[in-house]
């Protein structure tokens, strides 16, 4: 046997004296040396440990060893570790060294130990090669980067800064092989086996993962076995050694079953849509459903603010692949379809990945489908939510409109896509396919082959594309298996794409119906890459594998969802060939077809080398074991068959008439095959002509294992199969993702350890985490070595080589990044660095997915009467060999626990739990050329048995079945004790659990507990004799797993399946020792899965000890039964069962409310039990519920013995009875408490007094409560902040620096809205006010003083909700600036500063200049230049509005009253418990408190401690109290429409108790943002009406009212709660005005009250305005104004800044709840979990035995202001002319214009006409009066209007004010024309220009940079503005200018001045001055010549007059010309 020993001698140069104890570890198990006694600097050891090893050492396993202080009472303290790397000793077998060891820090101390280290190998020689190195991979024993410095720092050092370059000091420098970091932690500390050498860069080191801390380690040496490692998941199934692999734990497939999705969609409004004077309609398209907005007409800025919702119940992948459609379309009526504008597409799932999924306030480009050429054609501003189940979406608040106003900025694109895309061409080839299944009957073609006589093939193939909402179809193949298409579909689409996937199926042409016959889904993210380096969409050509429903026909296929690509399919349908690319166009050439119709081309062939060289690949499978059949299929033979492809598929596999075909692929004639072979080698020729595949296994039939299981008696004969198949080599494609997924594996698994070692509270999470980094930099640079290869492989495509280049890119980045975060990992930082490395996880397995198949997934099914029962489906590249290490497939020459399942929807829900057969299966998949090893991962110890046939030299035959004929006995153990959170399975809401335990052939039950959700077995179940076959060494590394069912017993029928978990046992073989460090098993927590819920957790520990020669007398002696009363059950042994101690629990009973009838009687008489591991107590009877629901008694108490350790305390389990007559209790609910830890109680700690001092609270969390800021008192929190130190604090509220401080100091933490401001005091506002009046010289104009009497409660909610905005903006400014301290922190790392002295600069500022300088980067930048540019606010007094419900903020108020909801019936299987609520049957109301006994005096000292109330001291009496109660509704936002014009009319239904108000006939018409402003008072009696219940109604004409949403408050926890819920505290206090104070009470009766109560000194009001609480002294204000102006003294204000910062108060401070605002969403009990709107409110509660509150605030809503907007047209000029006169060609308009506001377009208005100008000027003096009416709060227009002739009523709309001024030119008989517009917002546009000639299009085109004015602030503006149009080239082009002038007058105002329409009176304009232009022509006939001829072409008369003459003369000349010359030639 191998063996290491260590001989440990000495450590010397110790500090000081005293005890010493060394611990040694090697493969995570450890020894503890005995005690040193009381030695000083040298501690004498002198100690051997031996640890028998399995494996081979190898050169990079690590010793470890740690000195310790002993200390019997306190933990140990470590002094110091020495770890080394056993290279050396692995190559020569012995060492002795000295060597110092480093202590936390891992700096090198001078202590130092002695050792001397023996190995002792299997056979005598050291180090020596295995078979397998031969790869051509660069070989460097020692490990990859041996040298590089990281892996030099030893286990401990871990990424601690050691400079690079330093070595750490020791005689051997340390190497580490890079296959593997120190900690990658296996949980089950199990040694490891290793075959050969080149299998261990897999195998994780080994860890203990136990708390050095802990007060464990006895003198003898053992560890306690409480110190419990949490084995979730990951323990089960971490892969121990190299012949087993993981189980899958979840069972059901999560795809395919449907679920509630609701799409929200708002449509804003549409901006440069392009056409002119256009009706437009925007269409909202989702899937197949249409909504469409009003119509708007005449403009091409329509504002809708319509509100869509889309419901759908339909499998995720269904709904994420819908398209949702945006069109606009032109003029659209009932009679006319309307002209398509332009549209948007994208899918539901891009908007689903969007952060809060959902974009909101985006713009959305419209583009035309059928002109791809034309550009954008509009925008549309849209919010799109996309809901699940249980997701609430967060409305963003804005931070201000106008950047929505930047279209560019705010596309509706998701991150990283640009604004410009580009139209593409998307070409799908289709090339062929082959192995289709029939898809006709028998019958049918027997009757075809009579008539025709001929026999063919039974399915009529097309392939059909879907892409981005289009289809395209290619041509039918009429009867063909394997039908040959060549063609391709072409989309066009813009590019990048916003739809992710394209789907390719495969449909059967029929006549009836077209069936699919296969689907495939090519997921566009996966082919294509976006970075610089990235590369456009392309695939193949390469086949892809279609799978679905069982290939036999049948005419109503169950399973027909899964050909349509829903679910995992179950079997092999088809392969197809098709190819991808994409094209980008270039939409300026002229020849290209511009439509984006699909289009169906054909393309030539490709040739067969393509796809890759065909090869012959071998499939080996051996069954091991056979267990856990279920009971149904028990009595008849079974067999397994296992199939890949069509290959080995017998029943219905291949359409093929003849067998010798099936072997062909791709048309090789059998004469040719025949000739390959016999032209081969001669002996393979011999062995491969007679290998005829066997797939299935010999039937046999089952034996019982128990009543629910069957096995098959395999023992020691497993039977094999084997296949022999053809498909192209394209192996490298599965090697890379194989590694790529392995690298992933080992990173979550490390990732799950970490976060085990997180939720367990044990020490150093971040020495784990730096070893996964280390682990996964390792992985990743090994990725890039091995992927490197045969890069020239045939049939390699285009993405082959793109991925592979991608790929290489991202791994290796994601290895540096891992290496640079590694350094980074830090105590503080390990969750936020978690994150991130999830990320990387999620990369990977997003790397690792293949998009271009290969060789098709195998499938195992279990047939029982030629019928296919259950399938497991294994993909092929988990199988699949490789000669490399890293690149075989996970499951390849390993045994596979195998779940057979049910195939499709028959495995949704419970009988897809029930297990229908386990295997034990082995699996080969690899060329047939590397067949030798096929056989090497099988357990050892078999004979092959050949087929019969066999003749002479056949050797490498496969064996039909192997024999084992080594046989090891073992004794299972299996240590049940306790299961806690289970599934509750009977209608009383509880189970009646047990758990059956299989082992191999074996299994055995627990005994049933009945009633429980947290049963406490406590049982010791023993297996004999089980026999496992194969050598033991090997089973000793390998056990077989434990499959744990837990049932619940119902007394008919048969049990009910609760969950099921995998375990792994402990192994013991007969020679090794029993004893510590392994035995006895520590108890361990195993997840219980359900289906893929979990559904509870179980303890329990598992041993499995080998029974040798002596039989069963040398197994460690089993104790006897204690217990008389439990018989025979064996009881869990003491060395494993936890160690107890004695608590005291003390419960606090208040009440129970909200109880359901039980069997249709009311609960009367109801009672509480509490229990907690046996023990309990009951609460006093309530003796009638209904009179009073509250308990006579509190508090009562009990005391039980409890495992020291927190983790693993029994659940306690609170049950409701009602006590019937005749002494008849039923059970009314149950709740169970299954973490005790918050009810901790630990004392205050007195002995830290300091200010700064950690608070330490019970629940271990710490706050650091710094001197200026506030202590966010969250609620989760403890209600016991420290007592401060001793002395007075002052808190300043009123110099002016304390103010200056206090308003910049904005609280930043992210779950917090609000902003702390103390507002200024007077003179501060006079400063102010001087200043104003300063600015107002500076042409600025300013906003007047606002005045005390214009402002109301909405002005103070308006100003709180632009707090609340800017408050989220300062959290932005606030994460920027965390970012950056990171990054401060990284680099103060890196140049070894201490990163506190960098932060301290950053974020303490608290002073604006600093502050101002730390804006950096750039989003603060903006935040920051937001709130300075700002215009001064007006001074109004705030309240805080949460954009969230109270309870959240405040942790629901359970301060000091919890509630638990008391549950029966059983779990709904749904997802996640999403049907608790229905079983929720009421509420208990109480508390709980936990402390360990005995309790220190201190407590029960304190004066006025009362002994009844235990812990609970000071709390109210519980009597019945009557309250009023005023609810406050301020509006809702974002209904559900509940009408089918997508609108609602809602009104408030209130409910608490008895009282039930309705507010119908105040319902609000067609609104689904309504404002109600109304407050309600009721009258309730606490405790019997504590819920109040606010509905919103739909009301309607006809029939009944629909619920739209309601939410649930709990008043009386509000009531009693300690931040005083019960009225809000305002900042300011006031006795009149907007802000008077609602209380009764006054503030300084608040005050004295909270201080009588917490029993602390105060108050006491000092002079000059100082009040002292406690120690702290207080400042503020001492005077009032009451309504006349006078001024009181008054002691208020000084109470109210004391109650506004209660929370600093020492010992009993608490944040008490602010005036506010909640908002609260609303639900609906039928689509639960879905927002249905939200609402604001707010609830005050007054006391009835107090005075009685004032009158409730008066919060209507605001009406509108009327106001009238008077235009006067004076003039146009440069209006571009349209006319052509009919006599003179003249251009000409005949100019009007046409003015209206924006949702007035009925009312609008023309001036009259300017006929005939010829320059574009016209004159007009004509006046337009718009009257309307504004809300000035939200800068909105109130119009009220009836939507349609059949509305009932008036439906109001809330419209931006905008004014539109258009030019148009009159034609008298056909249309006018539209030259041009403007649109003017009257809150911010353009001042207008002075002159005509200044003014330009820059006025429209940079609006932003310009300055703009209100009409509002400015009432009267005169200007020039210009008129715009878009030409054909969509650019903005001057049509026009116009001058005019706007004045705004109030109603009043307008009453008392009236003016007249047009020229009208009263207060006429003059006639325009026009020139005679004007008039026609044939009035003046030469007037008008002289002006149009003279006038335009006098140049021309000119010049042609001149040339008239030119040529009169040259004529005369010409003419005369003869004569001369006669005269001339005759000499005349």
């Amino acid at each position: 046997m191998m063996a290491l020993m260590v001989h440990l001698k000495t450590a010397a140069h110790l500090r000081g004296k005293g005890d010493r104890i060394a611990k040694v570890t090697f493969r995570g198990l450890s020894f503890y040396s005995r005690v040193a006694e009381n030695c000083d600097a040298v501690a004498h050891f002198n100690e051997i440990f031996r640890w028998p090893i399995a494996s081979r050492l190898d050169g990079n396993e690590m010793l470890e060893i740690q000195v310790y202080n002993y200390s019997k009472v306190f933990s140990n303290r470590l002094v110091g570790t020495f770890c080394m790397v056993l290279q050396k000793v692995a190559e020569e077998g012995h060492l002795e060294l000295t060597d110092t060891l480093i202590d936390d820090n891992n700096t090198s101390i001078k202590t130092s130990v002695t050792i001397e280290i023996k190995y002792q190998s299997m056979d005598g020689a050291v180090g020596v090669w295995s078979d397998g190195e031969f790869l051509d991979v660069p070989d460097d024993r020692d490990g990859m980067f041996a040298f590089e410095t990281e892996s030099l720092l030893s286990s401990q050092s871990h990424g601690s800064g050691t400079p690079p370059g330093r070595t750490l000091q020791g005689s051997i420098p340390t190497f580490r092989k890079a296959g593997k970091g120190v900690f990658s932690a296996m949980k089950l500390g199990k040694i490891k086996s290793s075959k050969d050498d080149h299998k261990k860069a897999e195998e994780p080191a080994v860890l203990e993962m136990e708390d050095l801390d802990r007060k464990a380690m006895r003198l003898s040496g053992t560890v306690d076995p409480d110190t419990i490692s949490l084995a979730s998941v990951t323990a089960v199934t971490t892969n121990v050694s190299n012949k087993r692999s993981k189980p899958d734990i979840k069972m059901e497939p999560s795809s395919g079953r449907p679920v509630d999705y609701q799409i929200s969609i708002t449509v804003i409004e549409a901006r440069q849509l392009i056409g002119l004077n256009m009706d437009p309609v925007v269409c909202v398209e989702v899937g197949d459903e249409k909504k469409y907005t009003s119509m708007k007409e005449s403009t091409n800025c329509p504002y809708y603010n319509d509100y869509f919702v889309f419901d759908f119940h339909v499998p995720p992948d269904v709904m994420f692949d819908k398209i949702i459609k945006i069109s606009v379309i032109h003029s659209k009526n009932l009679l006319r379809s309307g002209t398509l504008v332009g549209n948007f597409k994208m899918d539901v799932g891009t908007v689903y990945s969007q952060p809060e999924h959902q974009f909101y306030h985006k713009w959305a480009i419209m583009s035309d489908p059928d002109d791809i050429t034309a550009g954008c054609k509009g925008y549309v501003k849209c919010d799109i939510a996309v809901v699940g189940k249980g997701d609430n979406i967060k409305t963003p608040h804005k931070a201000n409109e106008t950047d929505e106003d930047d279209l560019e900025a705010n596309l509706l694109l998701p991150e990283g896509i640009p604004a410009e895309r580009q139209w593409a061409r998307f070409y799908v080839k289709i090339y062929r396919a082959e192995g289709l299944p029939k898809m006709n009957t028998n019958i049918m073609a027997n009757v075809k082959k009579a008539f025709i006589g001929e026999n063919r093939d039974l399915v009529d193939p097309y392939v059909q594309v879907q892409f981005a909402g289009q289809k395209g179809k290619t041509s039918v193949q009429k009867s063909s298996y394997e039908p040959i298409w060549n063609e391709q579909v072409v989309f066009t689409e813009l590019f990048p794409p916003l739809c992710k996937r394209l789907k390719v199926q495969i449909r059967d042409s029929d006549k009836v119906n077209d069936v699919a016959i296969g689907t495939h889904f090519v997921d566009l993210r996966k082919i294509s890459n976006e970075g610089d380096k990235g590369f456009l969409p392309t695939m193949g050509p390469a086949w892809v594998n279609m799978y679905g429903s069982t290939r036999q026909y049948t005419l109503m296929d169950e399973h027909q969802d899964l050909n349509e690509g829903l679910g995992e399919g179950v079997s092999f349908r088809a392969r197809l060939l098709i190819s991808m690319a994409v094209e980008i166009l270039d939409t300026t050439s002229p020849e290209l077809m511009s439509s984006t119709e699909v289009q169906v081309e054909g393309v030539s062939n490709i040739s067969e080398s393509a796809t890759g060289k065909m090869d012959e690949f071998f499939l080996f499978g051996s069954f091991l074991e056979a267990t856990m059949i279920d009971r149904k299929i028990g009595d008849k033979p079974i067999s397994f068959e296992i199939t890949i492809g069509n290959y080995g598929n017998q029943i219905d596999g291949v359409s093929k008439p003849s067998s010798a075909k099936k072997k062909k692929k791709d048309g090789e004639s059998e004469e040719e095959e025949n000739e390959l072979i016999q032209n081969s080698s001669e002996d393979e020729a011999d062995e491969d002509a007679d290998l005829v595949s066997v797939s299935s296994t010999p039937p046999m039939r089952p034996v019982i294992t128990d009543r629910n299981y069957f096995h098959l008696p395999y023992f020691d004969k497993k039977p094999c199969v084997y296949i022999k198949s053809w498909w192209q080599d394209q192996r490298r494609r599965l090697y890379n993702s194989n590694m790529m997924d392995k690298i992933a594996d080992k990173l979550e698994e490390g990732l799950n350890d970490v976060q085990e070692i997180m939720k367990t509270e044990k020490a150093f999470p971040e020495r784990r985490l730096r070893g996964v980094l280390e682990e996964l930099g390792v992985g990743c640079s090994r990725f890039v070595i091995l992927a490197n290869k045969d890069v020239n492989q045939a049939g390699r495509t285009k993405l082959d080589r793109e991925r592979l280049k991608s790929c290489m890119r991202e791994m290796d980045s994601m290895g540096q990044q891992a290496k640079q975060l590694r350094t980074q990992v830090k105590k503080n930082t390990v969750r936020d660095k978690l994150k991130l490395v999830q990320n990387f996880l999620q990369k990977l397995r997003f790397l690792a997915d293949e998009p271009q198949h290969s060789i098709p997934d195998v499938f195992v099914w279990m047939m029982s009467n030629n019928k296919r029962i259950a399938y497991a489906r294994i993909p092929s590249k988990d199988i699949l060999y490789s000669i490399v290490d890293e690149e075989t497939g996970k499951d390849c020459c390993k045994v596979k626990g195998v779940f057979l399942k049910l195939p499709g929807k028959k495995g949704f829900g419970p009988a897809g739990w029930t297990v229908q057969a386990k295997l034990e299966l082995y699996l080969w998949l690899g060329i047939n050329k590397q067949r030798k090893d096929f056989l090497s991962g099988l357990p050892n110890g078999f004979e092959e048995v050949k087929a019969a046939k066999t003749g002479p030299g056949l050797q490498s035959i496969p064996p039909v079945s192997l024999v084992y004929n080594m046989k090891q006995v073992f004794q299972l153990r299996a240590h049940m004790y306790q299961a806690r959170s289970l599934f509750a399975a009977d209608n009383s809401g509880l189970s009646d659990p047990f758990a059956r335990v299989f082992f191999s052939t074996h299994s055995q039950v627990t005994e049933v507990l009945s009633e429980t959700l947290c049963p406490t077995w406590d049982q010791l179940l023993v297996f004999d004799d089980v026999e496992l076959f194969g050598e033991a060494s090997e089973l000793r590394d390998d056990p077989p797993i434990i499959v744990v069912e837990l049932f619940d017993q119902d007394t008919v029928g048969k049990a009910e399946f609760i969950g099921r978990t995998f375990a792994k046992p402990t192994i013991k073989m007969c020679e090794e020792y029993y004893g510590p460090p392994r035995f006895p098993p520590q108890l361990e927590y195993y997840q219980i899965y359900r289906g893929n819920c979990t559904a509870g957790e179980l303890l329990a520990a598992f041993e499995l000890l080998q029974v040798g020669q002596g039989g069963k007398a040398d197994l460690p002696p089993l104790e006897g039964s204690t217990d008389s009363e439990r018989g025979t059950i064996l009881p869990v042994p003491l060395g494993i069962r936890p160690i107890l101690s004695r608590y005291r629990i003390e419960v606090l009973f208040w009440g129970l409310r909200d109880l359901k009838r039980i069997n249709l009687a009311q609960v009367d008489r109801p009672r509480v039990d509490i229990e907690c591991a046996g023990r309990g107590v009951q609460s006093v009877l309530i003796q009638n519920y209904k009179k009073n629901p509250n308990f006579s008694i509190l508090v009562k108490w009990f005391e039980v013995d409890l495992p020291e350790n927190e983790l693993l305390h029994p659940p306690l389990n609170i049950r409701v009875v009602d006590c019937r007559a005749f002494g008849r209790y039923i059970l009314v609910g149950s709740h169970a408490v299954s973490s005790l830890r918050r009810f901790i109680y630990s004392a205050p700690d007195k002995a830290s007094n300091n200010w700064a001092s950690a608070a330490k609270l019970m629940n271990g969390y710490m706050v650091l409560t710094n001197g200026g800021c506030q202590p966010r008192s969250s609620p989760s929190l403890s209600s016991r902040t420290l007592s401060r130190p001793a002395g007075d604090f002052m808190v300043d509220m009123d110099s002016e620096h304390s103010i200056r401080k206090m308003d910049t100091m904005v609280k930043l933490d992210a779950t917090s809205d609000a902003v702390v401001k103390v507002d200024m005091t007077e003179e501060e506002s006079d400063k102010d006010k001087k200043k104003k009046k300063k600015k107002k010289k500076g042409g600025m104009e300013e906003e007047e003083e606002t005045d005390e009497r214009v402002l109301d409660w909405w002005s103070k909610y308006f100003a709180s909700i632009e707090t609340l905005k800017e408050s989220l903006r300062a959290q932005e400014v606030a994460q920027a600036e965390a970012e950056e301290r990171e990054d401060l922190e990284i680099a103060a790392e890196a140049a070894d500063i201490r990163p506190d002295d960098l932060i301290l600069k950053g974020f303490k500022t608290k002073d604006k200049s600093r502050e101002k300088r730390f804006f950096k980067d750039k989003k603060k930048g903006q935040a920051a230049e937001h709130s300075e540019r700002r215009p001064v606010k007006a001074k109004v007094d705030e309240l805080v509005v949460y954009n969230k419900e109270l309870e959240t903020e405040y942790g629901n108020f359970a301060d000091w009253l919890h509630t638990f909801n008391l549950y029966r019936g059983k779990a709904g299987d749904d997802d996640e418990h999403a049907q608790d609520d229905d079983r929720i049957v009421g509420r208990f109301k109480g508390s709980l408190c936990m402390y360990k006994l005995p309790l220190s005096e201190e407590i029960t000292r304190e004066a006025g401690f009362d002994p009844n109330m235990g812990m609970f001291q000071s709390i109210p009496h519980n009597d019945p109290i009557n309250v009023l109660v005023r609810v406050y509704v301020v509006r809702a936002t974002d209904l559900h429409p509940a009408d089918i014009n997508g609108k609602a009319d809602p009104y408030i239904v209130i409910k608490l108790g008895k009282s039930d108000v309705k507010d119908k006939e105040n319902y609000i018409s067609k609104q689904l943002n309504p404002v109600f402003g109304k407050s309600f008072d009721i009258e309730a009696t606490f405790p019997m009406e504590s819920m109040l219940s606010v509905s919103v109604y739909d009301w309607d004409l006809v029939g009944t009212d629909d619920l739209i949403g309601e939410t649930k408050i709990d008043l009386e926890n509000r009531f009693y709660s300690k931040y005083r819920a019960t009225c809000g505290i305002s900042s300011k206090y006031s006795v009149h005005g907007y802000n008077i104070w609602r209380d009764p009470m006054k503030p300084s009766q608040i005050l004295a009250k909270l201080c009588k109560d917490g029993k602390i000194d105060g108050p006491h009001y000092g002079p000059g305005g100082k009040v002292k609480v406690a120690n702290r002294i207080f400042q503020g204000r001492t005077e009032i104004e009451d309504e006349n102006g006078l001024k009181k003294q008054t002691e208020e204000h000084l109470a109210l800044t004391v109650l506004n910062h209660w929370e600093e108060i020492p010992r009993v401070g608490w944040k008490l709840v602010p005036e506010h605002v909640e908002t609260r969403p609303l639900l609906n009990p039928d689509k639960p979990g879905i927002e249905q709107g939200r609402i604001e409110m707010w609830v005050d509660m007054f006391p009835m035995d107090m005075p009685a509150p004032g009158p409730a605030l008066d919060i209507s809503p605001r009406k509108p202001k009327r106001y009238e907007l008077r235009v006067i047209i004076w003039n146009t000029d440069e209006v571009i002319l349209e006319d052509d006169d009919y006599f003179t060609g003249e251009k000409s308009s005949d100019i009007f214009v046409r003015g209206w506001l924006k949702g007035q377009q009925e009312d609008k208005q023309d001036t009259d006409v300017h006929y005939h100008s010829l320059t574009g000027e016209g004159n007009f003096n004509w006046r337009f009066v718009f009257p309307f009416d504004y809300l000035m709060a939200e800068e909105k227009i109130v119009i009220s209007k009836k939507e349609s002739m059949f509305s009932w009523d008036e439906t109001e709309y809330k419209i931006p004010p905008r004014l539109t001024l258009q030019v148009w030119d009159a034609d008298h008989f056909s249309a006018d024309d539209f030259l041009g517009a403007i649109e003017l917002d009257l809150n911010r546009f353009p001042r207008g220009a002075k002159t005509a000639k200044q003014c330009s299009l820059d006025m429209i085109r940079n609006e932003h940079e310009l300055p703009t004015i209100s009409i509002f602030k400015q009432k009267r503006v005169k200007g020039w503005w210009p008129f715009v149009a878009r030409d054909e080239n969509d650019e903005m082009e001057l049509t026009g200018k116009v001058e005019a002038e706007l004045h705004l007058v109030t109603a009043e105002e307008a009453e008392k001045s009236p003016v007249g329409l047009g020229r009208n009176e009263p207060d006429p304009l003059e006639k325009p001055n026009r020139p005679d232009t004007s008039l026609m022509w044939f009035l003046g006939p030469l007037k008008s010549i002289r002006y149009f001829i003279w006038h335009n072409y006098r140049w021309l008369i000119l010049k042609l007059l001149g040339l008239v003459l030119l040529l009169l003369m040259l004529g005369v000349f010409l003419y005369s010309l003869p004569g001369y010359l006669v005269k001339k030639m005759l000499g005349a």
